[in-house]
Parts: structure tokens; C-alpha cells; sequence
């Protein structure tokens, strides 16, 4: 038996041991947790018991260094730890952009003070963050961002807009990029920042989307004063800092798509063949009556499949020791693409109900959902960097195409 062999039958009784039975088979997506935070509360008292027992064996953060309150796990068995959860669709005991954005960044390029600051908070689950990067004017062209931080002695003051900035209603803590310079090129200039977002001159406005439900909010800055240790990295050295944490992002977009993405609990069991099978029935051969349908179903499911093989070949590249790079593009495209056509497929099979709105007397919860989803997802090919703008990356850092000349 090999070493990973023999971890994964000791996390698998640690878990039967810690799990309480009532959250297995409750995950709904590969983002379903505690997300922690001072304005945090827990679902239950077992949730509770699940977070507290995870957190004193290192595992709300299994593969972070044992001196900040990490699992220090490999790479290897921290993958072997979320397949054993993913396998009973047990929860994660912590979840959060601290965890999977925000904290490699710091222990790739924080300071020592900024790792001890930082780090042990969201391994505990007392501190909630957000990403401050999208603004009116710059989502796709990020460079373009015009969030102003201008040097005041020791500290920053910050005056601008963010948009899009998931659960900022909910967050302690935003990681910011700001202009720190208007000198040389666009992307010379950017910093980035930790801001606090109970500071004076830090405000939130939600958004409302059509799908009836949203994350989504403005976040407004007014002359924040942000201390300069709050800066990671050097002073205009912010993109190389971006481009690696929209890395690490786009490939949790991908993966979270690709393994089901999030939708509401009362979908947790959604089947396109099986829901095809009862709403439009089966001929005298046994198959679903519509060919066409049949086959646009069969290829969607290969097409999740083969995702799921690329996942596993990006993830053998981390685990060897590199970092997410420009092939992460690859599964947020994809990812996208199955998502929209899995949902589009749903609303196919619904016909005319899907068109309905809200809940009547023959309309279920399920079909208001389903519908509701669909919606929903035509923002997975802007969110996390326009479809349009992962390609040109695909195109010129990965197939190492020519870029068009200038004009």
C-alpha cells in the first residue's frame, strides 16, 4: 500500500468519525460551506461541529503551513481530503475567496507580517473576503481600472468604484486593485491592496439581477485612508499579482462549472436525461422520443467528462509544482460553454413552461428554478474575464499565435 493509499483510509475514517451524517449528500456545489466572517452564522449545530472539528486538525485549510493553523498536507493528499468529501457530497467545513484566492497570494508574495496577520484569521473563519478588481469602466480591459490611490505619508487614499464584487455585503475585508501611478504604460501603474471595509469612506450597494437572486454589489471608496503595509507586493507591481489570482480563480469558475456548478437545493439532483425521460417520454425502442434532443443530452455529458479530464491534467501540473498559468482560460471558456448549453438544453426540454415566471397552479418550484438558472447563467461568459477576452489570451500565450499588428 503506498503512502497516499494509507492517508486516504485514515481521512476517510477521520471523516465518518467528524462529518455529522445530517451534512452528507447536502453539497450543492463545489462553493457549499461555512463562509465564516464577523457577520457570519452557521446553518446549524452541525455545521458547527463540522467547521470546530476540522479547524483543530488544520483541515479548514489542508494544504496551508501547520505555523499559520494549516493542515499542512501535500498537495496530494489535500486533493485526496476534497475527493473523499466530493465522493459523499459532504460540505466543506470552511469556504471563501480568502481561501481561494486571496491566501496563495500571500503565501507566494506576502510579507511575514502580512502571512501572520492574515493568514491564521481566514484559517478560522473569523475574517470574510471579497475581490475588488471590476470597475464601470474596466471589466474586461482591466488595465483601464481608474480606483485612484494616492500616497499620503505611511497611507493610501483610496477614492473610487468597484462593480461586481461578490458577497461585499457580507465581507470583512476587500483585496483591491488601485492606480498608484498614471506614468508609462497602463499596466505599470496597478497595486495592489488590502482594505479594510469597515473603514470610514468604505460603502455597499447591492445589485439586482434578472434570475431573482444575486451576490452581486457596488462597492464605493471616499477618501479611505489604507495603511501602505497594506500593500502586497511592490508599489506599481499589482497585474503580476492579478494575472496569477485571476489564475487561481478562473480555474475555481471552471471546476465549480464542470462539476455541476451552484444552483438551488431544490435542483441538487438535476438530470438533463432523466428530466428529458419523464417530461417527453420514450418510444417503442425504449429512447428518448426526440433523436436530436437525445443527442444533444449524450453530448453534453461527454463534453462535462472531458472537462473533468482537463481539470485532472492542470491539476497534475500544480501538484508537480507550477502554478495556475494561461491554461486555466481553457476550462473557464469551456466551463462556460457546458453550463450555458446544459441550461439551455433544461429550458428545450421544459418547452412553453419555461417561460413562465413565477409559481402558479401548475407550475412547480423545480420548473421556476430551472428557469431562473438558465438566466443566470448567460453571466457565466462575463464573470471571471469575458469569454471574448479568454480566448485572445488562449490564442497568444497558449497556442502562441501572432498577435494582429497595431494600428
Amino acid at each position: 500500500m503506498s503512502d497516499l493509499d494509507a492517508f486516504r483510509q485514515e481521512i476517510r475514517r477521520w471523516i465518518e468519525q467528524h462529518a455529522p451524517k445530517s451534512l452528507w449528500g447536502t453539497a450543492i456545489s463545489p462553493f457549499e460551506g461555512y463562509w465564516g466572517g464577523k457577520r457570519g452564522t452557521f446553518a446549524s449545530d452541525d455545521q458547527q461541529a463540522w467547521f470546530e472539528a476540522a479547524l483543530e486538525r488544520g483541515l479548514t485549510a489542508p494544504t496551508w503551513p501547520a505555523e499559520y493553523g494549516g493542515g499542512g498536507l501535500s498537495p496530494e493528499q489535500g486533493r485526496v481530503f476534497k475527493e473523499e468529501l466530493n465522493r459523499h457530497r459532504i460540505p466543506l467545513p470552511l469556504a471563501g475567496f480568502g481561501l481561494t484566492m486571496l491566501g496563495p497570494i500571500l503565501l507566494e508574495r506576502g510579507s511575514p507580517a502580512q502571512k501572520a496577520q492574515h493568514l491564521p484569521p481566514i484559517i478560522r473563519g473569523q475574517i470574510r473576503w471579497c475581490q475588488g478588481y471590476s470597475e464601470p469602466d474596466a471589466g474586461s480591459d482591466l488595465a483601464s481600472l481608474r480606483t485612484a490611490a494616492v500616497k499620503d505619508g505611511d497611507h493610501y487614499v483610496v477614492n473610487g468604484q468597484k462593480i461586481w464584487t461578490s458577497f461585499a455585503d457580507l465581507a470583512d475585508w476587500i483585496f483591491c486593485l488601485v492606480r498608484t501611478s498614471t506614468e508609462g504604460r497602463k499596466h505599470a501603474g496597478i497595486s495592489f491592496l488590502l482594505i479594510d471595509m469597515d473603514d470610514p469612506g468604505v460603502s455597499v450597494r447591492p445589485i439586482e439581477l434578472i434570475s431573482g437572486y444575486s451576490p452581486f454589489c457596488e462597492t464605493f471608496f471616499t477618501d479611505v485612508r489604507v495603511p501602505t503595509a497594506n500593500r502586497i507586493g511592490d508599489e506599481g507591481g499589482g497585474w503580476r499579482l492579478a494575472t496569477s489570482l485571476l489564475g487561481h480563480e478562473r480555474d475555481m469558475i471552471g471546476e465549480a462549472i464542470i462539476n455541476g456548478g451552484t444552483r438551488p437545493k431544490v435542483l441538487t439532483d438535476y438530470s438533463l436525461r432523466d428530466h428529458a425521460l419523464a417530461v417527453i417520454g420514450t418510444g417503442a425502442d425504449g429512447k428518448l422520443r426526440d433523436p436530436i434532443l437525445r443527442d444533444e443530452i449524450a453530448r453534453n455529458e461527454m463534453d462535462r467528462e472531458a472537462g473533468r479530464l482537463t481539470l485532472n491534467r492542470i491539476r497534475d501540473t500544480l501538484r508537480a509544482g507550477g502554478r495556475p498559468g494561461p491554461e486555466t482560460s481553457i476550462v473557464k471558456v469551456f466551463g462556460t460553454e457546458l453550463n450555458q448549453k446544459r441550461w439551455h438544453l433544461a429550458q428545450q426540454i421544459l418547452g412553453e413552461e419555461g417561460l413562465y415566471w413565477e409559481q402558479d397552479g401548475h407550475v412547480t418550484e423545480e420548473t421556476q428554478q430551472l428557469t431562473r438558472t438558465w438566466l443566470r447563467s448567460r453571466g457565466n461568459s462575463i464573470e471571471g474575464g469575458s469569454s471574448e477576452i479568454q480566448l485572445n489570451i488562449i490564442a497568444t500565450r497558449v497556442l502562441k499565435l501572432p498577435r494582429p499588428p497595431r494600428k
